[in-house]
């Protein structure tokens, strides 16, 4: 039933996990009502280990339950949803035990997998199939360079591993597969031409579920070192974080574009049906799944990593890391003086990013950054330009207007790259939520118990009740497009 004036707020969990730090928050729902409170925070650092690079998933998992006890001390819980990042996943044995723990997206071991893959399927024809962008850790080719498949009976991606532990049950949530490179895109189910040319048993790949869908309720063990009553049930929600974040787009029109910006800028378009064209493939955009089946076009930018990466190198060697310090003295620093391409394979380990800027500027025929200020510019400016070079191709390649881009996430507190993409783009950009992804999961959730209509009346609650803020394009248009020129993204 849903709220009126005097119906008291349901309270829903929401355990987000993202690439550095993972939390459990609270949303409560009802009429002009949607809040946020993070009761637990914990780090997500990943290990390196003689086989190469991993998730500490174990210490997820407790990060998790000890945030369900924080939130059951507080309020009274209808479901629980789970989110992460995409593409990674952990494989159970015939016991139900964890195989191994479960590679990280960094890792480096899938170069040799993808000529393998495409040996057994076409580039082209699996785009026509998928429509993914490439990018060397999608999971088809990660399973190609799997080891440990011989000893599995499940394939889980990460946020199914989670509710699995949680509920005993199996499920693969449909968002996050239709980043996998196995799932159909037209279709909506698991692509048995994929899977045959692979030579990969359909069976280690379990049901899929909608967002939206009951995904079972907690075990008597999770009930016990949560103190959760039993029977508090496990919603599936939208569990690639992307499509939680574009959920809770604020759009009040349809002719917008989003930029989802945090460790990645994801830069797209929603849209009513995939775009599989051979153009589309050409300029390597992505078709995803969200909520309500809509299509997630969009391509995947290397976003702050870049920053945050450099940040923690300078911390290491004693300088100066503080973000407001940084982005202060990156405004007074001189325009275009250095520009890289974001996505260049260099930058996408970790690792002394900085250095590596500097060696991509010398290479490229310019003047390396003269200090830390212009090394963030630098990296400010080329993210503004490949969210502008995005966008513009996007547009281009499925005839849509854009009038407006919803910026989301963390990125959207850093007012430095809000102005710098409103100004390259010459678009309007609204700013906000910073928390979308848990918002987007917390109104799936709040959806399929009745409180909100549907994906419009989810944007209003959203657009009412959260802060946003608009950055209005202004500066020298002509200066922006010699700097695209400079880097190839005109």
């Amino acid at each position: 039933m849903k709220p009126t004036s005097s119906t008291p707020p349901t309270a829903f969990a929401a355990a987000d996990l993202g690439a550095t730090s993972g939390r459990v928050v609270i949303g409560r729902v009802g009429r002009d009502i949607l809040d946020l409170t993070e009761v637990h925070r914990f780090d997500n650092t990943p290990a390196q280990l003689p086989d190469g690079l991993h998730w500490n998933v174990l210490g997820l998992y407790q990060g998790i339950l000890d945030g369900l006890r924080e939130a059951a001390r507080t309020v009274d819980i209808a479901s629980i949803g789970i989110d992460s990042w995409a593409v990674d996943y952990g494989l159970l044995d015939a016991d139900g035990a964890l195989v191994a723990t479960p590679f990280h997206y960094r890792d480096t071991r899938t170069g040799p997998a993808v000529a393998e893959v495409w040996n057994r399927i076409q580039a082209r024809d699996l785009y026509r199939i998928t429509g993914l962008q490439h990018l060397p850790f999608n999971t088809i080719f990660q399973l190609a360079a799997e080891k440990q498949l011989d000893r599995a009976r499940d394939i889980l991606l990460i946020p199914d591993l989670i509710t699995h532990w949680l509920t005993g049950s199996t499920g693969t949530e449909a968002t996050n597969a239709s980043t996998t490179g196995l799932y159909d895109a037209r279709t909506g189910t698991w692509s048995k031409p994929v899977l045959s040319a692979l030579g990969l048993d359909a069976a280690l790949l379990p049901p899929l579920r909608r967002p939206g869908d009951h995904s079972g309720t907690l075990l008597p063990h999770v009930v016990a070192a949560t103190g959760l009553p039993e029977g508090t049930a496990v919603t599936a929600v939208a569990s690639h974080d992307t499509a939680s974040a574009v959920a809770a787009v604020p759009a009040t029109t349809a002719a917008f574009a989003y930029i989802s910006c945090g460790t990645w800028s994801l830069a797209g378009l929603e849209l009513e049906r995939p775009v599989l064209t051979d153009a589309s493939r050409a300029a390597n955009f992505t078709n995803e799944l969200g909520i309500d089946n809509t299509t997630r076009y969009l391509r995947n930018i290397m976003g702050l990593w870049l920053l945050s990466e450099s940040q923690r190198t300078w911390q290491a060697r004693g300088l100066p890391h503080q973000l407001p310090h940084l982005l202060d003295q990156a405004a007074r620093s001189r325009p275009f003086a250095a520009l890289v391409n974001p996505d260049a394979p260099e930058f996408l380990a970790p690792g002394d990013i900085p250095a590596r800027i500097a060696e991509h500027c010398t290479r490229t025929g310019q003047n390396p950054p003269a200090d830390q200020a212009a090394t963030v510019r630098c990296i400010l400016e080329s993210l503004a330009l490949a969210h502008r070079h995005t966008l513009r191709q996007a547009a281009a390649l499925t005839g849509r207007d854009i009038r407006v881009i919803h910026l989301v996430g963390g990125g959207s507190r850093n007012e430095l790259l809000c102005q710098f993409t409103a100004d390259a783009t010459g678009l309007p950009v609204v700013a906000g939520p910073t928390e979308a992804t848990a918002l987007g999961n917390v109104l799936v959730q709040a959806r399929a118990h009745g409180l909100v209509d549907d994906r419009a009346a989810m944007r209003r609650l959203i657009a009412r009740t959260q802060q946003l803020r608009r950055y209005t394009p202004g500066g020298d248009t002509r200066a922006w497009d010699s700097a695209a020129a400079r880097i190839g993204l005109s």
